[in-house]
């Protein structure tokens, strides 16, 4: 993902000479290119992320569009007084980027995870959140971020994520893109969790389950339409994320849904307890750990399914 977001970004600099790239002291090489093409667009600002937003809040009032790029709890905990005041406050169009978010890092301990991103973010007025599912979705989005008027955040991975499109879908804000079509369940995949829950679709499909695959990128704005057909189609609706279950995507649609009863689906909820994770390993075995794994997922919803048979 944090290829494609440097590939991309630097295309798009090339179009639109009011694009500026800030960095929190990471990814040199990855910039290389933008750098050598534009190094007049370029500031890295070292372990200051939170001057960096407000550096970024001061030229895209000054009729620029930057983008800020650093790891993700670094991106969003450490700058969220500058994040809410500087940026969203006078809405003005920073595009914050949090890379390798989740489990991303997961080797490297709590201080990496970010299981509370999606839920500092979508908190704030003006800001607009947004949680590509692959490479492909990481370029949309950074394209449809670049659009609007306001602020955005993008949560990215980090590298060798599967690519689940074969090319950048055609993204819209507010509106989830349908991946699979089913009949019988209904998979809301956010984010990076993408490959995984295709992984799930594969096996409810292997027990005869029509599963259905929709990739959420759009938290906020959610899309209520999508939501409204879903419970009101479906026999189960499971959303599916690398963050807590408190305060993420999956609450996010808890919410709608308690203010939106209509509807038969029953709603299932995947993502990370309310504990921080104190064992070492890798991605795949903390997915394993927090059952957000394809074998646990799929387990989950076929008990599920047989309850309400």
């Amino acid at each position: 993902m944090r290829n494609a977001f440097a590939q991309e970004i630097t295309h798009l600099a090339w179009a639109n000479d009011r694009v500026v790239l800030l960095m929190g002291d990471i990814g040199n090489r990855l910039f290389d290119e933008y750098k050598e093409a534009f190094g007049e667009r370029f500031f890295n600002c070292g372990v200051g992320e939170a001057n960096m937003v407000s550096v970024a809040a001061g030229i895209a009032a000054s009729g620029f569009r930057p983008v800020c790029y650093t790891i993700t709890p670094f991106m969003t905990a450490r700058c969220y007084e500058q994040t809410r005041i500087d940026v969203c406050y006078h809405n003005v169009p920073v595009v914050i980027v949090g890379t390798g978010a989740g489990l991303s890092y997961a080797s490297l301990g709590a201080t990496h995870h970010s299981f509370d991103d999606i839920a500092l973010m979508r908190v704030l007025p003006e800001m607009r959140v947004f949680c590509p599912g692959d490479a492909m979705e990481v370029r949309a989005c950074l394209r449809l971020a670049l659009e609007q008027e306001g602020p955005v955040y993008i949560r990215l991975g980090k590298k060798n994520e599967p690519v689940v499109h074969e090319s950048p879908p055609e993204l819209e804000v507010g509106q989830f893109f349908r991946v699979a079509e089913g009949e019988n369940v209904c998979l809301l995949s956010c984010g990076n969790m993408l490959p995984e829950v295709m992984q799930v679709r594969e096996r409810l499909q292997g027990e005869d389950i029509s599963t259905e695959v929709m990739s959420c990128f759009s938290v906020k704005p959610l899309d209520e339409d999508c939501l409204a057909r879903a419970f009101g189609r479906f026999d189960v609706v499971a959303t599916i994320e690398e963050h807590s279950k408190i305060g993420g995507f999956g609450a996010a649609v808890a919410e709608w849904r308690a203010d939106h009863p209509a509807g038969g689906a029953q709603l299932l909820r995947f993502g990370i307890g309310d504990a921080f994770f104190h064992q070492a390993g890798g991605q795949a075995y903390l997915r394993r750990l927090a059952g957000l794994d394809a074998p646990s997922m799929a387990g989950q919803i076929l008990s599920k399914l047989a309850a309400r048979a």
